[in-house]
């Protein structure tokens, strides 16, 4: 599959992801008498990596999240010369989806960006008050293990076609973790697409959620690696394109 291609799946995956994830908890997550709350957001976000896992899987692999590209670089799994093009996609895809998020959300006479728009933040700006070490542990440690899944239920040797099943419970499970520490990151692109919109404390406190989630993904999925080893799908896809001009030869 051409780079352009598997590049456009990544922006509009990860458009989907925040829109879908971050809409429910701008939208839908504050209104007193039907708001769906920590789970629903939660919800929201899984079902938003299961839907499109089906949607373009099969196209460029839907990582829609830079931890989990370089993850999967580490991992074995991900060609690093294809790394800076799928972040690229899935940050501008992030940015874009914010920005239409933005414009629906600021129809609402009550909205404030800065206290209703998703953001990812520590100390101060955590939904309940947790410090910088808490949520930089926080990030680590979830999107570790959210590698670990992504790595073991992408391994050949795992059941065939339940993998978006297992990876969109996962995030959804680490959303039900996360979210009231640092609203939930794992995914450097879901944290600057509101960012960018929001300015101020949000932008200073962004280094954090790139700089956890990427530690995070790599120990993950060094760690999967390293004890389990085993080919994934990429992987093996990958060599069989090697392999057959010499078979023809």
């Amino acid at each position: 599959m051409p780079m352009s291609k598997r590049a456009v799946a990544e922006f509009f995956g990860t458009f989907w992801l925040v829109f879908g994830g971050c809409g429910a908890a701008v939208l839908a997550a504050g209104v007193p008498s039907v708001g769906i709350g920590y789970a629903g957001v939660a919800l929201a976000f899984g079902l938003t990596v299961l839907t499109m896992a089906y949607a373009i899987g099969h196209i460029s692999g839907c990582h829609l999240n830079p931890a989990i590209t370089v993850g999967l670089v580490v991992g074995k799994r991900f060609p690093a010369s294809d790394l800076l093009a799928y972040v690229i996609a899935q940050v501008a895809g992030g940015i874009a989806a914010a920005g239409v998020l933005f414009v629906i959300a600021s129809g609402n006479i009550g909205f404030d960006i800065h206290n209703g728009f998703a953001l990812n933040g520590y100390g101060d700006h955590s939904p309940n008050g947790y410090s910088l070490l808490a949520g930089f542990v926080s990030e680590v440690v979830l999107t570790a293990f959210f590698l670990i899944v992504i790595m073991g239920a992408t391994d050949e040797r795992a059941p065939k076609g339940f993998a978006p099943i297992a990876v969109g419970l996962c995030l959804t499970l680490i959303h039900l973790v996360g979210i009231p520490v640092t609203n939930l990151s794992v995914n450097p692109a879901r944290s600057t697409g509101p960012a960018v919109f929001a300015g101020g404390w949000a932008l200073q406190q962004l280094w954090m959620f790139w700089v956890a989630p990427l530690i995070g993904g790599a120990i993950g999925a060094g760690t999967y690696h390293a004890l389990f080893g085993g080919k994934g799908k990429v992987q093996a896809a990958l060599e069989k394109d090697v392999r057959a001009p010499q078979a023809v030869s």
